[in-house]
């Protein structure tokens, strides 16, 4: 049973003393309420500063919700359905140690059912019961879904492997093959929570769920079993109508999901690893980003004013071509969209040639590319410039063919935006001399050059101010000086994030203007050193010192923008 404390704790805020205890058991049984609660609201404080007196007074180390984050949820231990009705997780550590986590030391009931209910030793960790409630929501129509699942080897797609492309997540509830029911609560949950991919990775006990949020990956839950596994990748493959036969190579496929009135698609790569097969589902929620769009800007998208200003100035120029870089996933066509939405007045013919179409446009005309049937980059941008066009997008120059006429456009009265992979703005200069562009010709059409990222910002629900640690600040290559200047903020993690600390992403960059020094070193070959001192001259600031500014503002932290941009 567990022990009642039988001294005061000063906490500063806090003082928990077998007395006030007493007092929250006599209201708890009058007001026929929970004790835990009745003692939270008579002794008052933060929710932190209540589980480290609780946690101290009954010999219980504190857990926080981004602790729980950094551990394996363990349901294949405590189910969920049970989980929620004892309030208490499981969870693994790296080491496979198991640790329980309950939010009521005054449970005496709890700790008798889980001498006899689990079967290996194990170690009590106590969290807020509003923190165990937030992660269990997160998880719950997975993990409901996953307690139906059997343990045994019969098929659960014996009698259900139609080809089903349109799918109602509605029916979640009233779906009775498990199999199914598990993976349309997967894309429900991947839906509700805004993730941009789904992660199913075969191990070698069973299938491990993880979801891509904010551009980080998060593991959600897992299936037990390999044959559980198996079926539950056959499930996608079906749905994307692919071989199921087939395991040896790659496949590739789509399916559309049909929800609260809308199409979702979801973009299906199946690979085989070690342990059978690996699928990644992206989402293309198309009706929600043709949604954003309504009312995208360069202003939404968090980028630096001065920044906006720039850009702007570039996007509204007659002629030219702007071009946007950075790696895959950095944004980098949402911002031509945000810059194209501001201009499109209805005054000019603007068309887009993209792969795929991502966002809808009112009042322009987009082109998706079709590589199957002959029409690429290359292909679709001559027959754009028959179109009388007075702007062009090009989604991507991947080759030397489309580089060069997306150049000859530029230079001929259009305005191009383009995007090009690279990591910063100079390397692209590099990129269009390797796809064999005359320095001359280049420089002469291009009017601008931005490189951006996306950081994740602060959870404003959870933030609080942080004094980073000495080893930190060196390993960021933040001098003393610079760090007093600066307002340095963390969050510790709730419900609201996800237990992450950081809610949402902004854009952060750099934009390289040419002038007339920075044409002339171009087409004169300079070194990158010199066009670096240059461009700084100029006025330009890179990623990383726009980075450090949103850490100054207390938007995001030290960590993130280490994890994102380059340390100089």
């Amino acid at each position: 049973m567990i022990a009642t404390p039988t001294f005061a704790l000063d906490g500063g805020t806090v003082m928990m003393t077998p007395a006030t205890i007493k007092q929250a058991k006599a209201q708890a049984q009058l007001q026929q309420r929970r004790m835990i609660e009745v003692l939270e609201e008579l002794i008052g404080g933060t929710q932190d500063t209540f589980i480290s007196a609780l946690g101290t007074c009954f010999h219980y180390a504190p857990i926080t919700m981004k602790e729980m984050h950094t551990l394996i949820a363990g349901f294949d231990t405590i189910p969920f359905s049970k989980a929620q009705q004892k309030e208490c997780l499981a969870f693994y550590t790296e080491d496979e140690q198991l640790i329980l986590v309950f939010a009521d030391p005054f449970n005496d009931i709890l700790q008798t059912w889980a001498n006899e209910y689990i079967k290996r030793s194990y170690t009590w960790r106590l969290a807020h019961r509003t923190d165990i409630a937030a992660f269990l929501a997160r998880h719950e129509e997975t993990m409901r879904a996953m307690d139906g699942l059997p343990t045994g080897e019969q098929n659960l797609l014996a009698d259900n492997d139609e080809s089903v492309v349109h799918l109602s997540l509605k029916s979640i509830s009233e779906e009775s093959n498990p199999i199914v029911k598990l993976m349309n609560s997967t894309l429900y949950d991947a839906l509700k929570t805004g993730a941009s991919d789904i992660h199913l990775e075969c191990a070698h006990s069973g299938l491990v769920v993880k979801y891509r949020i904010d551009g980080v990956m998060a593991s959600v839950g897992g299936i037990q079993g390999q044959d559980n596994a198996d079926q539950a990748i056959s499930r996608i493959k079906v749905m994307a109508q692919l071989d199921i036969a087939e395991r040896r190579i790659p496949q590739d496929g789509r399916f559309k999901v049909i929800t609260q009135g809308r199409e979702v698609d979801f973009r299906v790569s199946i690979m085989p690893s070690v342990f059978g097969e690996d699928a990644v589902l992206r989402v293309l929620d198309r009706k929600s980003l043709s949604e954003e769009a309504q009312g995208l800007s360069l202003q939404a998208l968090g980028f630096n004013p001065n920044i906006i200003t720039q850009f702007r100035r570039l996007a509204a120029e007659p002629y030219g071509m702007v071009l946007v870089t950075g790696p895959t996933g950095s944004g980098k066509t949402t911002s031509l969209y945000a810059a194209i939405s501001e201009v499109n007045t209805g005054h000019d013919k603007i068309i887009t040639i993209e792969d795929p179409v991502e966002y809808q446009l009112p009042g322009v005309l987009q082109i998706p590319v079709n590589e199957k049937k002959g029409l690429t980059f290359a292909r679709g941008l001559r027959s754009i410039l028959r179109h009388d066009p007075d702007k062009i997008m090009v989604g991507e120059i991947r080759d030397s063919e489309t580089a060069q006429i997306a150049v000859q456009a530029a230079l001929t009265g259009h305005l191009v935006f383009t995007t090009v992979h690279a990591n910063n703005v100079l390397d692209v200069i590099a990129r269009f001399m390797h796809m064999g562009v005359d320095p001359y010709n280049f420089v002469s059409a291009v009017n601008g050059i931005m490189a951006q990222r996306l950081i994740r910002v602060i959870c404003p629900h959870c933030m609080e101010p942080e004094q980073p640690s000495a080893a930190l600040l060196e390993e960021s290559a933040i001098t003393v000086e610079m760090a007093s200047r600066m307002q340095f903020k963390h969050a510790k993690g709730c419900g609201h994030c996800r237990g992450t600390g950081y809610k949402g992403r902004k854009a952060v960059a750099e934009l390289l203007v040419l002038n007339d020094e920075l044409r002339e070193m171009i087409v004169a070959r300079e070194p990158i050193r010199k066009l670096k001192e240059a461009a700084k001259r100029s006025g330009m600031r890179t990623i990383r010192e726009a980075a450090i500014e949103a850490v100054g503002e207390g938007m995001t932290t030290l960590q993130e923008i280490n994890r994102v941009t380059f340390v100089a």
